[in-house]
């Protein structure tokens, strides 16, 4: 490995989940980038519990591009997890992140590698433009990196999974204990020389994107709470809103007793009820997230389980795929 390091091996991680259709045209275009490019290279597909026949493709790529080495999944663990077992399995003195389907573009890869040999220890992909998308979905995705900028205190709008990384930030990253992990906000966080490189959105070279509003949803309130105590902090002032409002509510309804004009029914009790107890409701809510979060941490069950791994044939480098 150190031999690897030496001559400056670039590994890319590559998540794929039921993407048997993308597989092979990823690895040809990838391995002819890097090749035309004289950069030493090793592409790792992470088969994230797929239900299709992408693992097949990943065994058929690693036959035919000796750079190519897989591991899958027992079942499905989320790509958090899969960027992170990439990490783990990366042998290079730097390791790339990017996605199976292409649409972020393989000849970036090469800007992203003169940047760290230039002495940049994080390359981050920058998007200028996310390329044709549901309105619907733009939408979504707008609100939800706006709502990781404000809680992450990074400015998360034009972020992406697309990065390079030094072998210490690898490194550094994979020594976190945490399991519920954020990889675009976190490989972030750890600082050290960073540079950009921007880049548009390319169309899926096959089939739909899997991530619908909900999984944005979803992926948005675990990336919150896997990085920031935001939410939490959301609640105080909830708590402190609800006071001032009562104190006020409070001042009045002395007021119009002393006066002689008391309230009359009960509609103003019940809507103060009402509100009351829904935010009590969203409060426990968010404090039962996190609890089940810590709950998580605390059984300290791994990130992911491999069920099986490939390679191609390191010493016939040079013979396929040309």
């Amino acid at each position: 490995m150190e031999q690897e390091h030496e001559r400056g091996l670039l590994s890319v991680v590559l998540p794929a989940y039921n993407e048997e259709g993308s597989v092979p045209q990823a690895a040809k275009t990838i391995s002819q980038v890097l090749r035309a490019a004289d950069i030493p290279f090793e592409l790792i597909f992470i088969d994230d519990g797929s239900r299709d026949k992408t693992w097949g493709a990943v065994e058929a790529a690693a036959r035919q591009w000796p750079q190519v080495r897989g591991v899958r999944f027992s079942r499905n663990f989320g790509k958090e997890a899969a960027i992170f077992a990439g990490l783990a399995q990366a042998e290079g003195a730097c390791v790339a992140v990017m996605d199976c389907d292409l649409q972020h573009p393989p000849e970036k890869l090469c800007e992203m590698y003169c940047l760290w040999q230039q002495g940049y220890q994080v390359v981050e992909g920058i998007k200028i433009s996310r390329g044709k998308e549901n309105p619907l979905h733009t939408f979504a995705a707008g609100r939800f990196y706006a709502i990781i900028s404000k809680a992450t205190g990074i400015d998360m709008s034009k972020a992406s999974d697309f990065k390079l990384l030094d072998r210490r930030a690898v490194d550094l990253l994979l020594a976190m204990r945490e399991k519920n992990s954020f990889f675009r906000a976190l490989s972030s966080w750890i600082g050290f020389r960073t540079a950009q490189v921007e880049f548009e959105v390319q169309p899926r070279f096959e089939g739909k994107s899997r991530f619908s509003v909900w999984s944005l949803v979803k992926y948005a309130i675990q990336s919150v709470t896997a990085f920031s105590s935001v939410p939490l902090q959301i609640v105080t002032l909830l708590g402190m809103a609800v006071f001032f409002c009562s104190v006020c509510l409070g001042v009045w309804s002395l007021w119009q007793k002393l006066s002689g004009q008391a309230l009359e029914g009960f509609t103003t009790v019940i809507l103060l009820e009402l509100l009351i107890g829904s935010i009590l409701m969203i409060c426990l809510g968010i404090i039962g997230y996190y609890v089940a979060r810590i709950y998580e941490e605390i059984k300290d069950r791994p990130r992911y389980i491999v069920a099986e791994t490939c390679k191609g044939n390191r010493e016939e480098s040079g013979k396929k795929g040309e």
